[in-house]
């Protein structure tokens, strides 16, 4: 039962043995806040994406979170609005009115996590999920993290990982939902673009869900799996592509492509980076076009691990974690599963 994993989490968490490898920011995505990184749609807190990080050895204490609130997305359309007449041309900058309160919000998140830490000015692991990855590599910018100290954003930054992100325009630019900052953050900003300076760069996306707009319900018949699903799971999964249709058609301009439900696959990769395409993981903490919850979401503790790994060799962050407690870890929450 879901409470038998939980108690079986709490106690695993407990017992595992914590050091603070590095100060991490988490940058939410568009239309997400902050809880739903900690206590995602009310879930126990042990479920979010801070505690799975710190199961694997991350101090609670240097796990920091964007202050973004759920209503503060509009300030994308009221900021831009007013940033006459560049958001209404598709010109728009990551810094101006629609984006710019965010990325000065995640700088001062990053700036308050370096300063702060109990290693001493330990270089910060960033963590950007959906729109929050595009706006960190906007905020990290050409490189200079603060021109008035001289600091560049390699003294700040040791490594960006972004979880389902979109990371260029789509294929007609003036479609772009973000009326050009992404172009422009791509343009001026491409790829990997601090990797030189030391910053490693890893790129998650989900390869899960191909966008389908046909009306048509699916059945079990046109399923390719030995898994046979009931009439709400089809009725879901038949739902989920339609949504999924629309998202990536806003995002890349073709809508039967594959992704994690609201980014398509290609999209999330960015070039220079490393790229993990992970199956069967899901855009957000909720399965696409419903408000349920689902534990197959590129936070959830039983998929961090198919990528954090990887995060930590780029990053060169040196565990001090016992990996057994975290092998351990995921078989209890399997076997829960069974």
């Amino acid at each position: 039962s879901s409470f038998a994993i939980l108690l079986l989490l709490t106690v695993v968490s407990t017992i595992t043995t914590t050091t603070a490898f590095c100060p991490v920011v988490i940058c939410p995505g568009f239309g997400n806040d902050a809880i739903d990184y900690q206590e995602p749609l009310e879930q126990p807190r042990e479920v979010g994406l801070v505690s799975c990080l710190e199961r694997r050895g991350f101090d609670p204490d240097q796990i920091y979170i964007v202050p973004v609130q759920r209503w503060d997305w509009i300030k994308v359309f009221t900021g831009g609005l007013l940033d006459v007449p560049k958001f209404y041309l598709g010109q728009a900058q990551p810094t101006g009115g629609g984006y710019g309160w965010y990325v000065q919000r995640l700088k001062e998140t990053i700036d308050t996590a370096y300063n702060n830490n109990n290693a001493g000015n330990e270089k910060v692991l960033v963590i950007g999920h959906s729109a929050g990855g595009w706006l960190a590599r906007a905020a990290m910018g050409d490189g200079i993290w603060n021109e008035e100290e001289q600091v560049r954003t390699a003294e700040r930054i040791r490594a960006l990982v972004t979880i389902g992100a979109i990371h260029q325009p789509p294929t007609d630019p003036s479609k772009c939902v973000t009326r050009g900052a992404l172009a422009y953050t791509n343009e001026w900003y491409p790829g990997a673009f601090l990797a030189k300076e030391g910053i490693s760069y890893i790129s998650v996306g989900g390869n899960t869900i191909v966008g389908d707009n046909n009306n048509q319900q699916e059945t079990n018949n046109n399923i390719d799996s030995n898994t046979i699903l009931t009439e709400e799971q089809l009725k879901r999964r038949t739902k989920a592509s339609r949504v999924a249709y629309t998202a990536y058609e806003s995002v890349c301009g073709e809508g039967t492509v594959s992704g994690d439900g609201v980014v398509p696959l290609e999209w999330s990769l960015l070039e220079g980076s490393r790229h993990i395409p992970l199956d069967g993981v899901f855009h957000s903490i909720n399965e696409a076009g419903t408000t349920l919850p689902t534990d197959r979401w590129y936070g959830a503790e039983n998929v961090i691990d198919q990528w954090l790994p990887a995060v930590l060799e780029e990053a060169k962050i040196k565990t001090k974690n016992n990996n057994n407690n975290v092998a351990e870890s995921n078989n209890i929450w399997n076997s829960g599963n069974e």
